[in-house]
């Protein structure tokens, strides 16, 4: 357990849920659940078998944003394509850890047809430097808890600062109708503007310096009972495996 899990955890006990925290990644055959909080492997495993609808950005979200939105260069692709690549780039997985996310010198450097699927989705950024990075919980369009993270690329933990503030609801503003109405935003100071960095499912996110319940709001609502999804919301379910693959496990 991550500080981060474990006040989701308490903050999730002072509301009169019972949580639990099994041993392994199968569920006791008597626990019914209805919400999780966890990494993409736990997540696979548990939430279909318990009818649980885990909500994420589209796989191809970040790279069908504007150039304006993200302030860089960023290309969706099957990493048999950016084997090819003969340059440095920040390489990542939409939504998992199946790939470490990191700048790569160059294609030859990233897993081969040995360890990973050449069809498997990834995304290719231009390298740039952000100024701060923000975590925004994002619920029903709107920012619900803020923190920032980090600066100048080293973690640096404090409240979403007051003259950011505009400018980071006019971002979620610009967003809001291609996202789950449960999500994390990360965004960023970049050349003294604020662009999106990532987007992360909430069932699967730190909170940071976040209030705590108000991040709760947010990861309740993003990992429910797939009975009460929004018809806004069915588009935005995370598919069921269809294969075990290794991913490393944890919090984003």
């Amino acid at each position: 357990m991550t500080a981060s899990a474990d006040a989701v955890r308490t903050a999730a006990d002072a509301r009169g849920l019972t949580t639990v925290q099994p041993a392994a990644v199968q569920l006791p055959e008597d626990l019914a659940a209805d919400h999780l909080h966890a990494g993409p492997t736990f997540a696979d495993t548990v939430a279909p078998a318990s009818g649980i609808a885990c909500l994420e950005a589209p796989p191809t979200w970040l790279a069908d944003l504007p150039y304006d939105v993200v302030g860089r260069t960023i290309t969706a692709m099957p990493i048999r394509d950016a084997w090819a690549l003969r340059y440095p780039a920040f390489v990542k997985a939409p939504n998992d850890k199946s790939l470490r996310a990191m700048v790569y010198t160059d294609g030859t450097r990233l897993p081969g047809a040995d360890a990973v699927d050449p069809d498997t989705l990834i995304l290719v950024a231009e390298i740039v430097s952000f100024t701060a990075e923000f975590r925004l919980h994002v619920l029903d369009g709107v920012m619900h808890a803020s923190s920032q993270y980090a600066a100048h690329g080293r973690l640096h933990l404090g409240p979403l600062p007051a003259e950011v503030v505009p400018a980071a609801a006019a971002l979620i503003g610009e967003v809001v109708e291609t996202l789950p109405s449960a999500i994390v935003v990360d965004v960023g100071l970049l050349d003294d503007r604020l662009v999106v960095i990532e987007a992360n499912a909430a069932w699967a996110s730190g909170i940071y310096v976040s209030d705590v319940d108000a991040a709760l709001d947010v990861i309740l609502r993003a990992a429910a009972p797939a009975g009460d999804l929004s018809s806004h919301d069915r588009a935005f379910v995370r598919p069921v495996p269809t294969r075990t693959t290794s991913i490393e496990e944890g919090l984003q």
